[in-house]
């Protein structure tokens, strides 16, 4: 699911950040809530493959080799 869909419910948050920084991002017209929920949602999305690849390693590298030894299924029956 999107994490910008409408129909989640929001939560508020506290965050701590440079008075500098915000008081810039206020002047250029960048929307706090709206910037941080987009790169959250990109840095979940992420550290989710990351994840997924670590633990799908050791079963893509068993795969490849059942393939390596076996050939792949029904490979007699290719034309190409």
């Amino acid at each position: 699911m999107d994490a910008r869909s409408p129909k989640r419910r929001k939560k508020a948050a506290n965050l701590s950040i440079d008075a500098e920084l915000l008081r810039e991002a206020k002047i250029l017209g960048i929307g706090l809530s709206s910037f941080m929920e987009q790169k959250l949602a990109q840095e979940v999305k992420r550290r989710r493959l990351q994840t997924w690849r670590r633990d799908a390693r050791e079963a893509m590298r068993a795969y490849n080799d059942f393939v390596e030894k076996h050939g792949i299924f029904g490979e007699e029956f290719r034309s190409f």
